[in-house]
């Protein structure tokens, strides 16, 4: 996985981090006061990039996290094969590829998209 080191306290609102071998988009933030014998803890609430699952967790904010690369890149929507499957050209690659579509999206032919990529794992924005 294309990760990177980060200590949770550089972690916020809108940004990724892994949980659960899982990429995450930080949905919740929230610090907790050091105690007596310890250091101030951080609880971090996520939903799941391309799965959509909730996750969350606790840890130290001195603590190492692995946050995930993921790419945004643009591209242009070729063909809508049913109402969950896109043929969408990379616009920088040219390549063809093939996009399970969100619910809410009306997509037709020649619509310009932007889409978000991690190891082969694909979603339109």
């Amino acid at each position: 996985m294309v990760t990177q080191q980060k200590q949770v306290r550089d972690l916020q609102e809108g940004g990724y981090v892994m949980m659960d071998e899982a990429a995450c988009k930080i949905t919740h933030y929230s610090t907790a006061k050091p105690g007596k014998h310890g250091s101030a803890k951080a609880r971090v609430e996520g939903k799941g990039v391309f799965d959509g699952k909730k996750r969350s967790f606790s840890q130290p904010v001195d603590a190492k996290i692995r946050v995930p690369i993921i790419e945004r890149k643009q591209g242009q929507v070729i063909s809508v094969e049913s109402d969950t499957v896109a043929q969408v050209m990379d616009l920088d690659t040219y390549e063809t590829i093939t996009i399970s579509t969100p619910n809410d999206a009306d997509l037709s032919p020649e619509d310009s998209i932007e889409y978000l990529e991690m190891e082969g794992q694909r979603k339109i924005v």
